[in-house]
């Protein structure tokens, strides 16, 4: 049972060093992914913003079409009122027609009146677009620069990091299924990623809380996985801290010089 106790703490620290390592690795890549990601988001939000942009001025080109129509179709009207006139038989057939003359030249007045508030809310429009574009275009260019930046690093290291992923994935298959999972999960909750600590000078490697003498001793044997009961991090081993013992420095006396008369 001790043996493999050990063997499973033993492959869990070797998990943990190639996934520190590998860690270090990203970090050196500092923020660089995530603003990339926020610029692709953003950038994203710009074009999503210029295409609801396009619609809105279609739907106003649109307005602006029927209301022309709509105008066209009430001047027929008004002419064939006229025509109208020319025949009535008394004045009541007059009054009715030139009311609904005066209605179509109404009508025509408030389309006229839309269709020129329709070219204004194109031209703001047409204002947003060209901000939205130029802030677009400066945020492409940031990403560009990003991604070459993030690009010139990951090469530096490609290398390294794909040799240490295959040494990770042949590191996990040396940790049972259920120990692993448990591993995973303490280490995403981590901020520095370690899972599997020491005991170093009888506190925690990872959260520094004092680990008792008798919990000590029972990591010490490796007969069951313990963790700590504050982070909840695998207590792997104990580091026995040895201290150099100091020496008492030597004391040097100085020989009186004999003095002949």
């Amino acid at each position: 049972m001790e043996n493999t106790v050990a063997k499973k703490l033993e492959a869990l620290e070797k998990l943990q060093a190639l996934d520190s390592k590998i860690d270090e690795i990203k970090k050196i890549r500092g923020a660089l992914p995530e603003e990339v990601q926020d610029l692709e988001d953003e950038i994203a939000g710009y074009q999503t913003r210029i295409e609801k942009q396009n619609e809105e001025q279609k739907a106003l080109e649109d307005a602006i079409s029927a209301n022309k129509t709509a105008i066209k179709d009430a001047e027929k009207l008004i002419k064939k009122y006229e025509e109208q006139q020319m025949n009535v038989r008394n004045n009541r057939e007059y009054d009715a027609i030139t009311k609904e003359m005066e209605l179509q030249q109404l009508e025509i007045q408030i389309l006229e009146k839309r269709i020129k508030e329709s070219h204004e809310k194109i031209d703001g429009k047409k204002e947003e677009m060209g901000e939205t574009k130029a802030i677009l275009s400066e945020r492409e260019k940031d990403l560009k620069s990003k991604k070459e930046e993030l690009e010139n690093i990951v090469k530096e290291s490609e290398a390294d990091e794909q040799k240490m992923e295959k040494d990770r994935t042949k590191a996990t298959k040396g940790v049972e299924e259920r120990l692993l999972k448990s591993y995973e999960k303490v280490r995403i909750n981590m901020r520095n990623g370690l899972a599997v600590v020491p005991v170093k000078r009888g506190a925690c490697g990872g959260c520094f809380n004092v680990v008792p003498p008798q919990k000590q001793a029972e990591i010490r044997e490796k007969k069951k996985i313990i963790v700590c009961e504050h982070c909840g991090r695998i207590l792997s081993d104990v580091e026995d801290v040895i201290e150099e013992e100091v020496k008492p420095k030597r004391r040097t006396t100085r020989k009186k010089a004999a003095t002949k008369d």
